[in-house]
């Protein structure tokens, strides 16, 4: 009983892992919803997807750092070195797009991604 458990969970966080792009450079979409907003704010993105199933994802001159784990991303906020925000939230990973919400903020975030493109 105890290895058939254990397998599960090895296939559960090798499954969750297997979602996530390669690592690399991309531009992406950032999108946030604020509970009392029905409408989604997005705006461009530069997006690291890092080893160890990191991503730095940054909008102007704010940095989200994300740690993927199993069924959970740690989220911290950055300004330049002041960190802003820190939280730990349940995700969804489905192709190019990450979905999680802040639930003591009533905030749902969406990351899509896209290859960058080159330069001209």
């Amino acid at each position: 009983m105890r290895r058939s458990a254990l397998l599960f969970l090895l296939l559960a966080a090798s499954a969750a892992g297997a979602n996530t792009p390669a690592p690399g450079r991309y531009d992406g979409q950032f999108c946030v919803t604020v509970a009392s907003d029905s409408a989604a704010h997005c705006g461009p993105a530069e997006v690291d997807v890092l080893r160890d199933r990191r991503l730095r994802v940054r909008i102007s001159d704010i940095v989200y750092r994300l740690r993927l784990h199993s069924s959970q991303v740690e989220v911290v906020l950055m300004h330049g070195t002041m960190q802003i925000d820190e939280f730990v939230a349940a995700y969804d990973w489905a192709g190019t797009v990450l979905q999680f919400d802040d639930i003591d903020k009533r905030t749902r975030y969406e990351l899509r991604l896209t290859p960058r493109k080159p330069a001209r």
